[in-house]
């Protein structure tokens, strides 16, 4: 009996499709004793498996066991990603930076580099690409545009290659557009935008790892979109700590405990006041801190 290990690339209707280099794709049931022990495999996840034969299947297998995680996302449910890319439309739609800052944040607490990528460059103005690129660079970013239109991704695929990287961002982003240009293994369905909500349809229904062209080792997930994301489980002392411009200034202020909101004397607001920080991600700030502690009062 045939031992292997791969990645999980793919999950749904109770069978795992297992990546197993130089013999291909499995697709495997998992043992009955994950679920009496609780374990969920995700796709991400690296797996041992043995092959099974008698099959009308090609490649057939059964997971017999999970290796130990990296990391572990829940929103997408997607394990040992060590990249994510937050992708959003730099125009038709515009870009809502609100929710860019609250993903960011999200991706910060569960400690996944991110890198921002902006869409559609085409047809936004170059001073508001400018702009955008300033204002995500001065706070640790990473910054990229693609044009998945005319095709050009070079800067995107270079800022993932060699990693397991999740594709995150509402519809309408492109995402759909752009995991295709990166694999050719399988052709990812494309929407259009509504509209009358300014928004695109959801054309991803579940987590899935693809194998990029011509980059050794580097897969990329397409995830579900989705429109928002809860602060509820961050505590408000903590908050700032979500913000890499914000993290190490939060000892150099006057106060201990400083909210950066209405204190003197206080480093970030002077951070602010001198565009070392800019006035967007501070509004953020703000915003999100407001937000939770009223979530907390109720």
């Amino acid at each position: 009996m045939e031992e292997y290990t791969g990645r999980i690339v793919r999950g749904v209707g109770g069978f795992y499709y297992v990546d197993v280099p130089q013999r291909g794709i499995f697709q495997c049931r998992a043992k009955g004793l994950f679920r009496n022990e609780h374990i969920r495999p995700l796709v991400g996840d690296m797996a041992r498996l043995h092959e099974v034969v008698d099959t009308d299947v090609e490649l057939a297998g059964s997971i017999d066991g999970i290796l130990e995680r990296k990391s572990e996302l829940q929103r997408p449910a997607i394990a040992n990603v060590d990249r994510a890319v937050v992708i959003f439309a730099a125009a038709d739609p515009d870009p809502n930076l609100s929710l860019l800052d609250r993903l960011l944040c999200e991706l910060e607490r569960q400690s996944v580099e991110s890198v921002v990528c902006f869409n559609k460059r085409d047809l936004a103005e170059s001073a508001f690409l400018e702009r955008l690129r300033e204002i995500y660079e001065s706070a640790g970013y990473r910054v990229v545009t693609t044009c998945a239109k005319t095709g050009e991704i070079s800067e995107l695929k270079e800022a993932i290659r060699g990693h397991v990287a999740t594709l995150a961002g509402p519809s309408g982003a492109g995402k759909s557009s752009v995991v295709n240009l990166l694999q050719s293994s399988s052709h990812m369905e494309t929407g259009t935008i509504s509209k009358k909500l300014g928004r695109g349809r959801h054309t991803t229904r579940h987590a899935q790892l693809f194998s990029v062209d011509g980059c050794e080792d580097t897969y990329i997930a397409d995830t579900p979109g989705f429109s928002d994301i809860e602060l509820g489980a961050v505590d408000e002392r903590d908050l700032g700590d979500l913000f890499p411009e914000i993290r190490p200034l939060k000892d150099k202020c006057r106060f201990a405990g400083c909210a950066h909101i209405k204190e003197k004397d206080c480093a970030v607001k002077a951070a602010v006041r001198e565009k070392l920080i800019s006035p967007e991600r501070y509004g953020s700030y703000k915003s999100f801190y407001q937000e939770i502690k009223a979530q907390r009062r109720y």
